[in-house]
């Protein structure tokens, strides 16, 4: 280290920009590196999301069957629902509800339909 600071004292313009643009060549190889690293962790992540995704749920006809029974006093009717269960048309009404901050009877849902 002693050596360094001794040898640095008393050099030209042309060593001082050698030595500034062999750091910056260090600190930029240094990133490109991270980078690479970091772009092969992120195809190994989603190559492993993919092997657990489960497999796609079988589609349901275009037309919803319809319903037989009369709806519910003080319903708005009907909501057709695709490729979407019950709890989760549920859960997505209440949300719905709340983000716009109006009671749930006040809004009428027509369908539900999820997309991918």
């Amino acid at each position: 280290m002693f050596f360094v600071n001794t040898a640095m004292t008393d050099i030209s313009i042309g060593t001082a920009g050698l030595v500034a643009l062999l750091g910056y060549l260090v600190v930029f190889f240094g990133l490109i590196l991270l980078m690479v690293v970091i772009m092969i962790e992120g195809k190994i992540m989603v190559s492993k999301k993919k092997e657990q995704a489960a497999p796609a749920p079988a589609a349901v006809p275009a037309q919803a069957p319809k319903a037989t029974a009369a709806p519910a006093p003080g319903s708005a009717g009907e909501c057709k629902l695709y490729n979407v269960d019950d709890k989760t048309a549920a859960m997505l009404m209440a949300i719905v509800a709340n983000k716009m901050g109006k009671p749930l009877n006040e809004l009428r849902f027509k369908s539900i339909k999820e997309v991918a």
